[in-house]
């Protein structure tokens, strides 16, 4: 089963930019990951939220991703930057 996640962010407008590179960087890591299918970077229409997208071939697969980023030197920190909490939906494949 193939499983995935979209993941809405809200930076502080002055913080955008910064905050979309930031998403990038962690798609770098996440997607050189054994089993990932797939990792990309959105922005909403909009233009108030940075949207981040994933999907893997497995739970195990996904899990490996993140703990790579858990250990890369990436910026994922939760802080004064984001005006609102992410919104984080798991998806699973049927």
């Amino acid at each position: 089963m193939t499983v995935g996640f979209v993941a809405f962010h809200y930076p502080e407008p002055a913080h955008f930019e910064e905050f979309v590179d930031r998403v990038r960087k962690v798609r770098e890591v996440m997607g050189s990951a054994p089993g990932c299918l797939a990792v990309d970077c959105w922005v909403s229409a909009e233009g108030d939220a940075v949207i981040s997208t994933g999907q893997w071939e497995s739970e195990e697969a996904c899990a490996a991703s993140f703990a790579a980023v858990a250990s890369a030197d990436v910026d994922v920190a939760f802080d004064e930057r984001e005006c609102r909490p992410r919104h984080i939906v798991k998806l699973l494949s049927v």
